[in-house]
């Protein structure tokens, strides 16, 4: 079994604009930031022959390059908090490729994602925080803003099982078609 999930990486530059957000909530376990990532598709632990399957699914999704920019931070959680994220706007190609990678996940056999996409940027994950002080991390940092950046591949990631999963290794790439 090999846990995976598919995602777009973080440029550096939009990175280091993530980093000096991670503070503010005591106890927090925060990502480090080689592991920054927007998840595309969380296939969970699967077998190899599945995997082999996904990469392959995964090889023949066609996108062009398109830009993405951070907006905003949030909260997975509600009343119990567990994660505070950076928000990833929502454009017609990044949920066009998320689309893709949910079919292909389908395709080989993988259960559909229950829950609705929500693209962000996972910076800490949370256990027993008080909402409020989450909030107050929200109300601090909620016109949080990147400039552009260019999506150039996907990448289909394995994580240890277990919580927080890091650190992540890219397992394979997936180039946007040019022309």
């Amino acid at each position: 079994m090999i846990r995976l999930f598919t995602a777009l990486e973080i440029p550096d530059e939009i990175a280091a604009r993530l980093e000096p957000l991670q503070r503010g909530i005591e106890g927090a376990r925060w990502i480090e930031r080689e592991d920054f990532h927007i998840t595309l598709r969380f296939a969970g632990d699967i077998p190899e022959d599945v995997a082999a399957d996904f990469d392959e699914a995964l090889e023949e999704i066609p996108f062009e390059p398109f830009e993405l920019e951070l907006e905003g931070v949030g909260e997975f959680g509600g009343a119990k908090p567990h994660a505070v994220w950076a928000g990833v706007k929502l454009t017609e190609p990044l949920r066009r490729l998320q689309t893709r990678h949910e079919n292909a996940a389908r395709r080989v056999g993988l259960a559909p994602e229950p829950r609705k996409f929500t693209p962000h940027v996972t910076l800490a994950r949370l256990r027993g925080r008080e909402a409020d002080e989450v909030y107050s991390f929200i109300a601090a940092n909620n016109l949080f803003a990147t400039p552009k950046f260019e999506v150039t591949r996907a990448v289909l990631f394995s994580a240890r099982s277990g919580t927080g999963g890091g650190p992540y290794v890219a397992e394979r790439f997936y180039p946007p078609e040019i022309g």
